[in-house]
Formats: C-alpha cells, structure tokens, sequence
C-alpha cells in the first residue's frame, strides 16, 4: 500500500516535523493535544539511554531534539508535534541528573540538578525531591522532577555527594533547597543503620 508509510509514526518523521516547527527553546508541548497515532518502537533505559527499533541512539542533538517534545499524560509517555502523539517505553524515569550544584547552607541551601540532556532544575516547591525505596533491597531510587511531570533518576555519584549536605528535620533526614525540605529517609532508620 504505497501510502501507508505516510501514516506509520516514525522516528524519522518526527524528528523532521518538530524541526520544522522548532524555533528555539522548549517546544509549547503542553499547548499541543494531537491524535494519537499509535506505539513507536522507542525505548529510554533507566540508564538514560534512548533506543529505536532496539538500537541506541548514538546522535545526542537528536535525543536532545526527542527529549524536548516528551510528554506524560496518565502515567504514559508520548513524543508528542502539533500534529502527531506517539506512545514510547519509558523504564524508569525519562531523565538522568548526572551532576548538581549547591550553595549557601541549611535551609538557604540551593541544589540545581543537570541532566544527561542538558536540562536544568533548582530544587524546590516546583521542583520536587523524591526518594522511592525498593521494597526487598531497602535501595534508595532518588528523584527531581524537571519538567510538567517529567523526573530526573538522580545518579548514584550524585546521590552519595547529595547525602553529605543533608540534616535532620523533624524526625527525617533530607535534603534542603530553596526553603523546602525534601524527607530522603526517617532518622530513627539512619540510628538502626
């Protein structure tokens, strides 16, 4: 059928269609509600890494481009132009912080957090920390929301060095940052440690 490869979602053709309609910045992707046009064989590891078709992508510019134009919605993750939305695999979280700043101390503490793809957050109110613990293991999974529902896996570097600025507050230990205090673990846990 000689038009259906005008109607399949591909990688490549999103790609072309929000360079056509990129003109610096981040896209409105809150602004745009296409259509859904189906699942695309696209998968962002926990590590980070973005595959298609099972392969890495190995051009950053154009998981940089795919990383501006992710959306989440009910807890699925979409690529999404002004024109199409496609569903993708996401394993854990889209983002990986590799890296952080901090200034001042205690609660004038500021934390901002950079992604692998080059995002930046300050921690805060609208820039939430979150640490999920796994059930079994007791392992820490540290997070920071960057953007409109999108988080940040905190790296594991990241996370050793994040624990080094934290105090207790209230019966927890955490982090501070912008005037907000983020729980990472209770103190009575850390004293049984």
């Amino acid at each position: 059928m000689s038009g259906q490869n005008d109607v399949t979602p591909s990688a490549e053709g999103i790609a072309a269609s929000i360079k056509s309609t990129k003109s610096g910045g981040m896209p409105p992707v809150h602004l745009w509600n296409p259509a859904f046009c189906g699942d695309l064989d696209m998968r962002i590891a926990r590590d980070g890494t973005w595959f298609y078709l099972g392969t890495p992508i190995g051009r950053f510019e154009l998981v940089k481009l795919f990383s501006s134009i992710l959306k989440r919605e009910d807890g699925k993750y979409f690529l999404v132009t002004p024109v199409e939305k496609v569903g993708i695999t996401v394993d854990d979280a889209p983002f990986v912080a590799v890296d952080f700043d901090a200034t001042g101390s205690g609660a004038e503490q500021v934390l901002s957090f950079f992604t692998h793809v080059g995002d930046t957050a300050v921690a805060g109110k609208d820039h939430p920390i979150r640490v999920e613990r796994d059930p079994q293991t007791g392992e820490p999974s540290p997070y920071v929301l960057i953007r409109a529902g999108l988080e940040a896996l905190i790296d594991r570097k990241s996370f050793y060095r994040l624990v080094e600025l934290g105090s207790h507050h209230q019966g927890w230990f955490g982090l501070w940052s912008s005037g907000q205090f983020f729980p990472v673990i209770p103190s009575r846990d850390l004293d049984e440690a």
